[in-house]
């Protein structure tokens, strides 16, 4: 499997589908021109029936409450998660009231072809407006709507397909809005987060969760992956991509990419996007640091093909002719067989840059992303032949790569 900053191949790892918010099946794009339709009378019908179901629902479920309650300590702790629960819910309306004015509906109009009229989310983050690069298209204009029902019309200022992040751009911000804050510190696996959108066109809605993990790998029209981004299984759906996913204190842990069923969801990370999306609006392209190798993962038998002491680090498998690792890294030259499988033997085994440890491929994708820059120069520490060495590496822009 190739790293995020390696040779791009087709990713293996996609869990989702990233044209999930702007197929043909998505909701007309509201009318800007003539009388204007608001969210819920665009999508009302479906709301309805949802809310319908729901209560449905809800009155079978409550004819059996009181008898799943379980006896003894468990039957107390769940009573005293239950008074909890009284708090929990105040705090979430709370979160609720005080951001959902900085989300918008994301629409496309005039848009031709496969995705036409599509649709997602976004939010505001300082003055300006941030969403998905697959929401948006190639379109220059999208057409936005805030929660007090006005609409405006944005202009495209940037899109990056590498990160799937997109910056918009609006003359006159509605009075409503403050506006969001990215966050500046790591994500934590068991944090509340929520995740606020317009799932299946249902305007202004929030589902709750927790950070499910982190670090993990999404893929990208360009055959690169996006790396350090955050799985959650706050319910996600088509439409929310583009919103934000927040912690309790409302700021961005990331910026919702697409939901992939079964209480899967994945969001870019907000470090990323703090990265990207300043960039986008002021230069409208961002650059992305380049190594050009071909990774795998060094999985025990690796290891014991490799001589390496534990299973840790990746080891590098091929490198680009003319990258910035060629004459910096060996590749494995050798396939051997162990228990029956045959393994890359013979090449370096990246275990640390810049003193920072790397013990799996999508560590250094993160750490690439999060930490390094195009002409930067990093020490790179690496096993070849059974040593431990430190070698300079300078990193290069990543090149253009048509989309399939």
């Amino acid at each position: 499997m190739d790293s995020d900053d390696s040779i791009p191949t087709s990713n293996s790892k996609s869990n989702s589908n990233s044209n999930a918010d702007t197929g043909a099946g998505s909701r007309p794009a509201a009318n800007v021109t003539g009388t204007k339709r608001t969210r819920r009378s665009l999508l009302g019908a479906v709301a309805a029936g949802v809310v319908a179901l729901g209560a449905e629902l809800d009155i079978a479920a409550a004819g059996d409450a009181s008898a799943s309650r379980p006896a003894g300590p468990a039957g107390r702790i769940q009573d005293e998660l239950a008074d909890d629960s009284d708090d929990s819910d105040d705090a979430y309306v709370d979160l609720y009231e005080s951001i959902i004015d900085d989300v918008v509906l994301v629409t496309l109009s005039g848009v031709e072809g496969p995705g036409a009229g599509g649709l997602g989310s976004g939010f505001v983050v300082d003055d300006r407006v941030v969403t998905n690069a697959h929401v948006v298209q190639d379109t220059d204009e999208v057409e936005l709507q805030f929660t007090d029902e006005q609409w405006r019309t944005a202009s495209v200022l940037g899109t990056d397909e590498h990160s799937d992040l997109a910056v918009l751009e609006i003359d006159d911000i509605p009075d409503v809005v403050d506006g969001l804050s990215l966050s500046d510190e790591e994500p934590r696996i068991g944090q509340e987060v929520v995740a606020l959108g317009n799932p299946l066109g249902l305007d202004a809605s929030i589902t709750q969760g927790i950070v499910s993990g982190v670090d993990r790998s999404l893929p990208s029209p360009t055959g690169f992956s996006i790396p350090a981004a955050i799985q959650t299984d706050a319910p996600v759906n088509p439409g929310n991509s583009g919103g934000p996913l927040v912690d309790l204190d409302g700021n961005v842990l990331g910026v919702v990419f697409a939901g992939a069923g079964q209480t899967i969801g994945f969001a870019i990370s907000a470090q990323l996007a703090d990265r990207v999306v300043p960039a986008l609006a002021e230069d409208g392209e961002y650059r992305h640091p380049y190594v050009g190798i071909g990774v795998d993962p060094v999985d025990p038998r690796i290891a014991e093909a490799n001589d390496l002491e534990e299973a840790r680090g990746v080891l590098v498998r091929q490198v680009a002719d003319g990258g910035p690792a060629d004459g910096v890294f060996e590749p494995a030259g050798d396939v051997v067989t162990v228990d029956g499988a045959f393994v890359p033997a013979g090449g370096d085994v990246i275990v640390a840059i810049d003193d920072e440890e790397i013990p799996n491929e999508e560590r250094l994708a993160s750490y690439l992303a999060l930490e390094t820059s195009p002409d930067e120069t990093v020490d790179v520490e690496v096993f070849r032949a059974g040593e431990r060495e430190t070698v300079a590496l300078t990193l290069e822009e990543r090149p253009a790569v048509d989309g399939p």
